[in-house]
């Protein structure tokens, strides 16, 4: 391991989903590589896809994807600070990997202590950074809205107090480049450009060398050096952090393969519970809000939802709830996911209104099971088998409300001996366990009840996912100048 320690280094990016968590995930496992020891850090995150630490505190699943990549477990230091919208203006507060309340956007911008929030926020960098060497920063959004300016917490604040090495990630494939980073240094203050040390082009289509000219002119223009122009890729699989990936994976039913649905809610969470699926030969796994694609495929899957009851709501307003049934009633499987679990059962109460004023609603009847949803979140990694299969398999569990069967009989047993879940029989169950369809007994199962055998005779995904992380980072050291990225980690 090197002994050298180096200056943080900062991700942020001239707007949202210009890659930022991808690119600081693939830096982190070139620091591991290098023989560093390197931990992600993001002070305050808006994300329905999260993740249970080892310790029972929940973070958001970039950080964890992030921490994979370092080869170290998640914590919630690694992401203080977590915004879990609940609906267009409202959010769950979750603040060290434990749920505060509920607050909307108006209230949390203008109603809470930003500097108390940010003083939080650096306890726990300072926790890791005593720890691990370098720190992997990343910023959210963009880095210039000048209206946010003194309620900024997590993007170039941080990068002052931590004296960080900031390099700016731009999207190519959205077009207008130049004045996306142009305008985004030229809005910063001096002490906050100053910090800036590169610029990184992300998502870049067809040959690099074309853009040879565009680099020196962006190096004129702004006067800090493009570090690195990286390009567009399809064929490395690592966790999305947020559902606006979901835009790209619509789709629709196809001849010959197991055609898994799953349903669009407006609240959904931890999509990431289907990203193993998607890899199977045999599947072809779609998001729709489309009734008529829901009754023609072989298995419909509801997801986990930020907010059960509204979701709920929705799908008897749109059509979808009679859709779900009518597949179900067509003998094709029906699974639900932690939210989509409790959908499924009897009834939901929730008498303390944790998601809201509406107190009760009827659940779509498939499962024996009514859940009432409690204000104590339940946040926990897990060993678990599924069925009669001996072997252990892993998941983890985020959720708020207790689920009592009424028949049927569990899904899973726990490593600690308690159950989880309702069976019905193999096309017809239901679960709180994220990552369930991780692990291939599981996904053997899903496949036999439509009548498929998987090729797959075993299916080791950390080992898969450690391939991805190497990978893209090998990739980034291709496309960037590492050379210069280490100077300016020099202290």
């Amino acid at each position: 391991m090197s002994n050298s320690t180096l200056r943080p280094i900062m991700f942020v990016g001239t707007g949202s989903d210009v890659g930022k968590s991808i690119i600081n995930a693939g830096f982190c496992r070139i620091f591991k590589q290098d023989g560093y020891s390197p931990a992600p850090f993001k002070a305050q995150n808006m994300s329905l896809n999260s993740f249970a630490g080892i310790d029972g505190l929940e973070l958001g699943r970039a950080q964890a994807v992030q921490a994979e990549a370092c080869g170290i477990e998640p914590l919630s230091e690694m992401n203080p600070i977590l915004l879990k919208p609940t609906s267009h203006q409202n959010a769950q507060v979750v603040l060290n990997g434990k749920p505060i309340g509920n607050q909307s956007a108006k209230e949390y911008f203008l109603g809470t202590d930003r500097d108390a929030l940010f003083a939080e926020a650096m306890k726990a960098y300072e926790k890791l950074a005593c720890q691990y060497n370098p720190m992997v920063i990343e910023g959210a959004g963009s880095i210039s809205e000048i209206n946010l300016r003194d309620k900024d917490i997590t993007n170039m604040r941080v990068a002052l107090e931590v004296d960080a090495a900031v390099i700016l990630i731009a999207d190519i494939d959205r077009g207008g480049i130049f004045a996306s980073v142009y305008g985004t240094l030229e809005l910063l203050p001096p002490d906050e450009r100053a910090l800036v040390k590169g610029i990184l082009i992300n998502k870049f289509r067809g040959d690099i060398d074309l853009f040879a000219k565009g680099k020196r002119m962006l190096e004129q223009l702004t006067g800090v050096p493009v570090v690195g122009i990286v390009p567009y890729f399809q064929d490395i699989h690592v966790d999305d952090e947020d559902s606006v990936v979901i835009d790209h994976k619509s789709g629709k039913t196809r001849e010959g393969l197991v055609n898994v649905a799953v349903v669009l809610l407006r609240h959904m969470s931890n999509f990431t519970d289907f990203n193993v699926l998607e890899r199977i030969p045999e599947i072809n796994l779609f998001y729709t809000a489309n009734p008529e694609e829901i009754e023609k495929a072989d298995v419909v899957i509801i997801p986990g939802s930020k907010n059960t009851i509204a979701d709920l709501d929705n799908l008897r307003k749109s059509g979808l709830a009679k859709a779900i049934l009518n597949s179900h009633q067509k003998g094709n499987a029906v699974y639900g996911i932690c939210g989509g679990y409790q959908m499924m059962g009897h009834e939901i109460h929730d008498p303390e209104q944790v998601e809201g004023s509406v107190t009760f609603m009827p659940g779509l009847g498939i499962l024996p099971v009514i859940t009432t949803l409690t204000d104590e979140k339940k946040t926990v990694q897990c060993t678990f088998t599924f069925r009669n299969d001996p072997g252990n398999c892993l998941g983890y569990e985020i959720h708020m409300g207790q689920t009592e069967l009424l028949g049927g009989e569990p899904l899973t047993q726990l490593a600690d001996g308690s159950p989880d879940g309702c069976f019905l029989n193999e096309k017809t169950w239901g679960t709180y366990l994220h990552g369930i369809f991780d692990n291939l007994p599981v996904i053997q199962s899903v496949l036999k009840s439509c009548g498929k055998e998987t090729r797959l005779q075993e299916f080791n995904y950390p080992e898969y996912k450690n391939e991805q992380y190497n990978k893209l980072a090998e990739l980034l050291r291709e496309s960037c100048d590492m050379e210069y990225v280490y100077s300016i980690l020099e202290k």
